[in-house]
């Protein structure tokens, strides 16, 4: 059995009344963690005894066992739980800790991700791990120094315009794949061993200050775009690890613009993963921090990420407050406004499709039915996963109303559409269309599309 150590000797009351609300034994929670940590690669043989002696002993299991266990009560509340909500502390951070790392110096930062990019194993690393806490650091530092000074480097190839743009091709095709198959597309392990076989070497080249901070800047877009995926695919800790590399290197680059979207990008994942008030934070926080130096689309993101925390939080003054301002940066942009072309899908039609879910969120299926239609219709071809969730959000809308009938076909044109594409992310909409016809569980008809619905993702699961 794998060893503990003891906390203070006091009973974990946190934890025995998650186990309770899970409704677990001793021996099946035991079970459980054994199984998810074997899936991780990791020989764990926790038994009743162990779980006893954690609950009323106060102990704590060494090594990764806390993050198992909470996985474990994540599967059985069907929300996330965190170390300290389980009266555990975090993991100490040794190799465990790689990628999380929000060094100081600019060179520490590129030879980081170097290594984390070389390194990291997937298998090694808990599908719904995610610790809000992880954040904490990366988040402070960047907003207290965004910018690093521009600085020139000396070392194997050298750097020109041709290696960046090669990155940011790089980057747009996976957008691309991601939009139509979801994270668990072929393209995102292609663009994974792009940062590690090219982007690392291209770190540690020769090149001018203003070769540099272009090379940083695709670099982060490109970590971000892998943690997108990842975290579309519900792989969380490897999210939060590409995301804080993203981070970092966006502040090596000097560029406050990209450092606010890999943050607002930082804010959603945290936000749907169950902690919505830390969301609001850090997108708060990236747009103020980024006011002067970003383009209004920028901002305007950061407000819609803001507006839909504040929605999953339940605040619907705070959520209307943030989307009014969104729209009017992008009501504010101009012909000669210069704008990233990385962020051009964000437009007044996107804002409207986020602003149905917002409302959606706060069961205003009046308000969310009204900015659906001001919502243009996606290219199912390109758009395929964004298609099937807007699907699914107006079906769970139309539940809200009370309308079976037309919650019933919308969400089986999302079915139709999700079934083909590899999002867990995409798939947590359908389960949201299955909560939603609880009222009617016991209709013929709703029968029949909860259990396609479970069939159809069992499947792509």
């Amino acid at each position: 059995m794998a060893g503990s150590q003891r906390r203070a000797g006091q009973p974990n009351v946190a934890l025995a009344r998650l186990i309770e609300a899970a409704g677990a034994s001793h021996i099946s929670l035991a079970a459980q963690i054994n199984k998810i940590a074997a899936a991780a690669g990791v020989v764990t043989r926790y038994e009743k005894t162990s779980v006893a002696n954690w609950v009323n002993l106060g102990m704590v299991p060494r090594g990764r066992a806390p993050e198992f266990l909470a996985a474990a009560l994540h599967e059985r509340l069907g929300r996330p739980i965190s170390l300290e909500e389980m009266g555990m502390y975090r993991r100490e951070r040794g190799d465990d800790g790689m990628g999380l790392d929000f060094v100081r110096d600019p060179a520490d930062a590129v030879r980081v991700a170097a290594t984390y990019w070389s390194t990291v194993d997937r298998r090694k690393l808990i599908a719904s791990g995610f610790a809000v806490s992880a954040y904490a650091t990366p988040v402070m530092r960047w907003m207290t120094t965004p910018a690093d000074p521009a600085v020139t480097h000396q070392g194997g190839q050298r750097v020109g315009r041709g290696d960046v743009e090669d990155l940011w091709q790089a980057a747009e095709e996976a957008r691309l794949w991601d939009s139509r198959y979801g994270g668990g597309n072929g393209k995102a392990n292609s663009v994974t061993e792009c940062l590690k076989l090219k982007a690392a070497p291209l770190l540690s080249g020769t090149y001018t200050e203003t070769v540099g901070k272009e090379l940083f800047t695709a670099t982060a877009e490109l970590s971000r775009v892998v943690g997108w995926s990842a975290f579309d695919m519900g792989q969380h800790e490897l999210a939060q690890r590409h995301f804080v590399q993203a981070l970092r290197l966006a502040r090596a680059a000097g560029d406050v613009q990209i450092g606010c979207y890999v943050l607002t990008t930082m804010s959603l994942q945290t936000f749907l993963r169950g902690f919505p008030r830390e969301a609001a934070d850090m997108a708060e926080g990236a747009f103020e921090r980024a006011k002067g130096h970003a383009a209004p689309r920028v901002l305007a993101f950061a407000k819609l990420a803001q507006a839909r925390a504040h929605a999953r939080e339940g605040d619907a003054r705070a959520a209307g407050t943030a989307l009014a301002l969104s729209e009017n940066l992008l009501d504010s942009i101009g012909p000669h406004t210069q704008d990233p072309e990385w962020l051009a899908y964000f437009t007044h039609a996107r804002l409207a499709t986020d602003a149905t879910e917002i409302y959606r969120d706060l069961a205003n299926p009046k308000a969310a039915l009204t900015w659906a239609r001001q919502a243009d219709a996606m290219p199912p071809g390109r758009f395929t996963r964004a298609v099937g969730i807007r699907l699914a959000v107006l079906a769970t809308s139309h539940l809200q109303a009370r309308d079976l009938t037309q919650g019933l076909q919308l969400g089986a044109q999302a079915l139709q559409v999700l079934r083909k594409v590899h999002s867990s992310r995409a798939h947590g909409y359908v389960r949201d269309i299955t909560t939603a016809l609880g009222p009617w569980r016991t209709e013929p008809q709703v029968a029949d599309f909860t259990h396609q619905a479970r069939t159809a993702l069992a499947a792509t699961a």
